[in-house]
């Protein structure tokens, strides 16, 4: 059964959406992240995915102090990424209280330090952010455009010993136009050993049964939420029936 993981961004301390990665299109819908994370909990969800959108936009951790409130106010499993770009960066996430982090610029643009941090946090600890827009990934908070191809990119991290991958196809995010299903089955056939977690355009709980049904392991969703298109209660229902 799919991992179900409820997303917070933050902006200026606020629990935001953005649409297709654009800081000019943001939607706020709370004030206190903590609150947020704290009504998951309750419902009965584990696991959460933060992310710093103030740090992926300046390259280093901006909202660490959200991060502390939330993780000091819930036993939520955060999973937290945004501006983590140096060896601080990584101790401010952890010592804060994050249980992972996601990772995704500095793997294209300084590979070393991202293998020094798996053999120093251990991989398991350590989520690969593979953001992708026509087909390439996507750097520094989806402004910038590298060069890699998604699946020979993601070679070297998988024989590294990286499971947990976070796929996001930037032009579904936030757009509540339905899951890029076929990009994450080709992923998974690929790298079945993976645990890849889907993001982006989750609209309805029918969304989020098809990436079930298409043997996707985890599925991050956000929006859907904050505009009432998945009612939460009846999703955890559904997982757990």
């Amino acid at each position: 059964m799919i991992e179900l993981i409820p997303a917070i961004d933050i902006i200026d301390g606020q629990c935001v959406r953005l649409t297709k990665g654009d800081y000019a299109q943001k939607t706020v819908y709370s004030n206190s992240p903590d609150e947020v994370a704290s009504d998951f909990e309750k419902i009965g969800f584990h696991r959460l995915h933060v992310v710093d959108l103030d740090g992926a936009k300046s390259r280093h951790i901006v909202n660490d102090k959200v991060l502390r409130q939330i993780t000091e106010k819930t036993t939520l499993k955060v999973d937290f990424g945004g501006g983590i770009k140096t060896d601080d960066d990584i101790r401010i996430a952890f010592d804060n209280g994050a249980a992972m982090v996601t990772i995704g610029s500095i793997a294209i643009t300084e590979p070393e330090r991202f293998f020094s941090w798996i053999e120093q946090y251990g991989a398991e600890r350590l989520i690969l952010g593979a953001d992708v827009r026509n087909g390439k990934i996507s750097i520094n908070g989806w402004k910038e455009d590298s060069s890699k191809d998604l699946l020979p990119f993601l070679r070297r991290f998988v024989d590294a010993g990286i499971r947990n991958v976070l796929c996001t196809e930037i032009s579904k995010d936030g757009t509540l136009q339905g899951p890029a299903i076929q990009l994450y089955k080709e992923i998974m056939a690929e790298y079945p050993q993976l645990h890849l977690i889907a993001s982006g355009g989750v609209s309805s709980i029918d969304d989020i049964k098809a990436l079930d049904a298409a043997g996707i392991p985890a599925v991050v969703f956000g929006k859907a939420i904050y505009e009432g298109k998945i009612n939460l209660k009846e999703l955890w229902d559904w997982r757990n029936a």
